[in-house]
């Protein structure tokens, strides 16, 4: 097929949204392990868990074996808002990058919040609504997740508590006033409303805070108060389960047009992006019906799969969460605050913690500058200003052309364009004045993360 029948934007219809999640623990010859409980190491049932989170987000916690699982009729018209999200063709950049590869991006920031976090939030509010509950709590790192899950508590009638990351809370005071706007309480995290959060604050005054200790006291104030659960916008089985809709949609666009993608690129902070973007075609590789690379792309600030140990360990930095196992920092490693993108979170879901550590994916850290780079020249010749996140996969999209442009190679990319930046605009201001910096933790900053790993049978 030429390339001039091939659209700028490709739009599904409305009756080709997804009508169900696709599960790809399904397909997994090894299953990612199973959550533990902290105290007996033993693997977590779901009358355990059902205290944390929503009863019927436990069974699909649960699930590794069901490969599609129906999306509820009231979900479905909701997306209908807002989804199908275009996939766009990066004619503009290619033409800029003079490179033989054809560039593709899923975009996800036609909402309000700004980015895909809401095909989970959703889900997570209509199931606790089901479940006759009053509110939800949760964490939010760059804002992304707190504005998408303040919006659907307020379609649904919920009490919606955010614990935002201290250094964000303050940076994006715009994202913030969003989510009190949608009616949500939100609170700098670590703070002095709960226990963890008081420990935190006396052992690392003036800290800056990160995902695990958001996650703390948000996990604190749900369990305290009975008619509340945790809902949590990545990491956990449930949320890559609600973001396969976008690698549904994406590859159903795809399709359309007999494109078949060489390499697909995520930005990878928790993993609800990229383990969304990729379900479907892993599937394939999975079953052995097609091959494709698939590339994370994670800050050099927080390199969970680059340099983490791929461990059972804590959530959350008060460690009072379910021992995971995945790649992970030490669940006290706190990034550094200059860190401007939201993928602050020590560790990885623990699908693509098992996919990595089976060789399925690769993974790549980059440094900020160089993101923020990649994110101007895409803003200035396709025409939408980023989000930090985002950029982490637009950098190597881009390095992935050039090296087409090299070789003369005319491969394919895909990349997740997970929302917009115009929340960003603190750290596009730092960027544009030279004063933003590199950090890369040391090996020994690293060391103090690790030492700290918990003790579980069977770990090294």
């Amino acid at each position: 097929m030429s390339e001039q029948t091939i659209p700028y934007k490709i739009y599904l219809s409305e009756q080709e949204i997804p009508t169900a999640w696709y599960n790809v623990r399904a397909d997994m010859k090894t299953k990612p392990a199973p959550l533990l409980n902290p105290g007996t190491c033993q693997p977590l049932t779901a009358e355990e868990m059902s205290g944390i989170f929503c009863e019927e987000l436990v069974k699909q916690e649960l699930d590794n074996d069901t490969a599609f699982i129906p999306i509820p009729q009231e979900i479905q018209d909701f997306y209908k808002m807002y989804r199908p999200a275009p996939l766009v063709r990066a004619y503009c950049l290619e033409k800029a990058l003079d490179t033989p590869a054809k560039i593709y991006y899923k975009f996800e920031g036609n909402n309000t919040s700004g980015s895909h976090k809401l095909n989970s939030a959703i889900a997570q509010a209509y199931y606790a609504k089901k479940q006759g509950l009053k509110g939800v709590t949760t964490e939010t790192g760059a804002g992304q997740w707190g504005t998408a899950l303040s919006m659907a508590c307020a379609y649904l009638g919920l009490d919606c508590k955010v614990y935002m990351v201290k250094v964000s809370y303050e940076q994006k005071p715009f994202r913030r006033e969003v989510m009190r706007t949608y009616g949500a309480s939100v609170v700098p995290s670590p703070s002095m409303e709960t226990n963890v959060g008081r420990k935190i604050l006396a052992e690392h005054p003036g800290t800056t805070g990160s995902l695990g200790c958001a996650i703390s006291e948000a996990v604190e104030v749900a369990v305290s108060n009975p008619g509340y659960r945790y809902v949590l916008g990545s990491v956990l089985n449930q949320v890559l389960l609600h973001q396969s809709v976008i690698g549904l949609e994406a590859k159903a666009a795809l399709d359309k047009y007999g494109v078949k993608p060489d390499i697909i690129i995520g930005c990878a902070g928790g993993g609800s992006n990229l383990g969304g973007l990729i379900s479907p075609f892993m599937g394939e590789k999975l079953r052995g019906e097609a091959d494709y690379r698939f590339i994370a792309v994670e800050p050099a600030s927080c390199p969970s799969f680059t340099r983490g140990k791929f461990a059972y360990d804590f959530c959350d930095t008060g460690m009072i969460c379910p021992l995971a196992k995945m790649y992970t920092l030490g669940s006290s490693f706190i990034p550094s605050p200059n860190h401007a993108g939201g993928l602050r979170f020590h560790g990885m879901s623990t699908v693509l913690s098992q996919l990595y550590h089976d060789g399925y994916m690769e993974a790549v850290a980059v440094e900020q500058t160089s993101v923020f780079k990649a994110a101007e020249q895409f803003a200035r010749v396709e025409g939408i200003l980023p989000a930090p996140e985002s950029s982490h996969a637009i950098r190597v999209a881009i390095d992935e052309a050039l090296k087409c442009k090299e070789t003369g190679e005319e491969k394919t990319i895909l990349f997740g364009l997970t929302g917009t930046g115009y929340f960003d605009l603190v750290a596009y201001q730092q960027y544009n004045d030279g004063t933003m910096t590199d950090y890369i933790p040391t090996d020994e900053d690293l060391a103090a993360g690790f030492a700290a790993l918990p003790q579980v049978p069977g770990q090294e």
